[in-house]
C-alpha cells in the first residue's frame, strides 16, 4: 500500500508540474524570408520581434531561406507558418505556373512595398530612352532571379532584348561593371532607393530609363501581379525627374487552410504596429494598412477578417 500511495503521489506531482507547462505553450511561427543581407530578412525579423513582443502566446522567428519559391514550397508543406514572395512568384505557384509543376494551396496575407525594376545606365552612355538599349550589353541580375525574367520580358516588349548581349551578374557586380565600361546598363530589382544605385550615383552621373505605359500595356495584360511605378524626382543623386518603372510588389502569404484565428492574429499583430516595424528599414515605412489588401492572388479568410475590421479596401 506504502509503494501504491508514493507512485500515486509521484504521478500526481508529475502531472501538477506538467500542466502549467502544457497550458502556457507557446505558438510556434516560422517566418519564411531570404538571405541575411536581404529585404525580405530584415523586415520579416521585424515582424518577428513584433509578435514576440505583443502576440500573446506566441514564439515566432524569422528563418534564413533561399526567398520567395523556397519560402513558397516550405509553407504549402506546413514547415514554416507564413512567408515572403514576389508577387509575380506567388501568383505563379497559386496557378502552377512558372517554376511550379502543380498548383500549390497558398492565399496571401498582405501587400507589403513595392518592388521596382530599375534599368540604370551612365549620362554618358547614349542611352535615353528604352529602344536605345537596342545592342547593348545589359545585366539583368543573377540567373533565375525574378529582376532576370522580368528585365527580359520588359526588354521583349521594346524589341530589344539579345539573349547575346546578356548578362547575369549580381546587382553589385552589375554596377561595378556598369562603372567599369564593361557593359552599358544594367539592372536591379528592389526598393527605391536601394544601396546598389546610391553608390553608383554617388559615383558616376547615372541615368534611369523611363518605361512608356502604353508601350507595357500587353505587358501588364499579359501578366496581371506587374505593375506601373513611378519613382519620384530625387530619389537618387541627380534624378531630377521621375521616372516610370515596373513593380513586382514583395507580399506575405500563408497556406491556403492555415487557422483562420491564427492568420488573424499574426496580420492584426503586424499592422497594429507598423510605425514600430518601419523602424527597420526605410523599406518597412511603406507598408500601410491602405495598400495591404492589392495582392496577386485572394487574401488567406483571416487576414481578409483583419482588413475588413480595419477598414482596408
Amino acid at each position: 500500500m506504502r509503494l501504491l500511495n508514493s507512485i500515486c503521489a509521484a504521478g500526481l506531482a508529475l502531472a501538477v508540474a506538467i500542466a502549467p507547462a502544457a497550458a502556457g505553450a507557446a505558438e510556434r511561427i516560422a517566418i519564411g524570408t531570404g538571405g541575411t543581407g536581404g529585404l525580405f530578412y530584415v523586415i520579416g525579423a521585424g515582424m518577428a520581434d513584433i509578435l514576440n513582443k505583443y502576440m500573446e502566446g506566441a514564439t515566432a522567428r524569422a528563418e534564413v531561406t533561399g526567398a520567395s519559391v523556397e519560402n513558397i514550397r516550405r509553407v504549402a508543406a506546413d514547415q514554416m507558418t507564413f512567408g515572403f514572395s514576389s508577387s509575380s512568384t506567388l501568383f505563379e505557384a497559386k496557378n502552377g505556373e512558372g517554376a511550379f509543376k502543380e498548383k500549390l494551396p497558398v492565399a496571401a496575407m498582405a501587400y507589403l512595398y513595392p518592388a521596382v525594376l530599375q534599368i540604370a545606365t551612365t549620362a554618358d552612355s547614349g542611352i535615353e530612352t528604352m529602344k536605345d538599349l537596342a545592342g547593348k550589353r545589359i545585366n539583368l541580375g543573377p540567373p533565375g532571379s525574378n529582376s532576370a525574367v522580368l528585365a527580359q520580358r520588359l526588354l521583349a516588349a521594346y524589341d530589344v532584348f539579345d539573349a547575346s548581349n546578356a548578362q547575369f551578374l549580381s546587382y553589385t557586380e552589375g554596377t561595378n561593371a556598369l562603372m567599369n565600361g564593361t557593359i552599358d546598363a544594367t539592372v536591379v530589382l528592389a526598393g527605391a532607393p536601394t544601396a546598389a544605385l546610391i553608390d553608383l550615383a554617388a559615383q558616376r552621373k547615372m541615368r534611369l530609363v523611363s518605361i512608356d505605359p502604353d508601350q507595357i500595356a500587353p505587358l501588364l495584360k499579359n501578366y496581371p501581379f506587374y505593375q506601373a511605378y513611378e519613382i519620384a524626382a530625387g530619389t537618387y543623386s541627380g534624378q531630377d525627374e521621375p521616372v516610370t518603372v515596373i513593380n513586382d510588389p514583395a507580399t506575405i502569404f500563408t497556406k491556403a487552410d492555415a487557422p483562420d484565428d491564427l492568420i488573424y492574429q499574426i496580420t492584426k499583430t503586424i499592422f497594429s504596429h507598423l510605425p514600430e516595424l518601419g523602424e527597420v528599414h526605410p523599406q518597412a515605412k511603406a507598408i500601410t494598412r491602405e495598400t495591404a489588401t492589392r495582392t496577386p492572388i485572394d487574401l488567406h479568410p483571416g487576414a481578409k477578417r483583419y482588413f475588413d475590421e480595419a477598414g482596408a479596401k
